[in-house]
């Protein structure tokens, strides 16, 4: 009786009811072989996108090299180098500017007294086709006449020996021009004045550069009149 007593108290501990299922556990419980950590479990590739507010930050994307930021500052170094070198080193010395200042100062006083009846010719200046072609020829001649006292000199330097006798072909294309001119007024026709070019470029304005770059004013072709 005893022993049945006590086996049914032991059932009793080892026993819970809960309605018409049981649930049988053993006198000591289970020991799990997990251990539990009251430490964050951290990852410090994610801790460092994640601000002091818990909320995840997007990486900013880094930008890389791109041909903008390679080319720029090389297209600016160039340009500040190439304006150094223009205004501060490159010669300044002008490109048609020959060495025999004697030569360019007697071509000068050739010219000016030419130049100065020029303009007292083109007070004569008449709409009548035949007088302005006379007017065209007795200017020309002039100029012919000056052409021909400038080069019976030869300048002493090797550059004035080389550029001059260009400079003295385009006067001689420009005459002949203005003959031509001087004959369509004298066969009738009221036409305006062309001029020849070389390379594109009008013959009146090689000459005048040339003129002009060796401080050759009055030896620049008449403007304003064709006589």
């Amino acid at each position: 009786m005893s022993r049945q007593l006590a086996r049914a108290r032991e059932a009793e501990e080892t026993v819970v009811a809960s309605g018409t299922s049981r649930f049988y556990q053993r006198r000591n419980a289970i020991t799990s072989g997990i251990v539990v950590s009251n430490e964050k479990q951290t990852d410090p590739k994610i801790d460092s996108r994640i601000d002091e507010y818990g909320h995840f930050q997007r990486e900013e994307r880094r930008a890389g090299i791109t041909p903008f930021k390679v080319l720029f500052p090389i297209g600016a170094v160039l340009f500040v180098g190439f304006w150094t070198w223009a205004l501060f080193f490159a010669s300044k010395t002008a490109v048609n500017k020959i060495d025999d200042t004697a030569w360019t100062e007697r071509a000068e006083e050739i010219c000016a007294p030419v130049k100065a009846e020029l303009r007292s010719m083109e007070l004569l200046a008449n709409p009548s086709l035949a007088i302005r072609s006379d007017l065209v020829t007795e200017s020309t001649d002039l100029l012919a006449a000056m052409l021909d006292d400038i080069e019976a000199v030869e300048p002493v330097d090797p550059k004035g020996q080389a550029i001059v006798p260009d400079w003295i072909a385009d006067w001689r294309i420009l005459i002949q021009d203005r003959y031509n001119y001087s004959d369509r007024l004298r066969d009738g026709q009221d036409v305006p004045f062309t001029e020849s070019a070389v390379r594109s470029v009008p013959i009146t304005e090689r000459i005048e550069t040339f003129a002009g770059d060796n401080a050759m004013p009055s030896c620049a072709p008449p403007r304003g009149s064709i006589v």
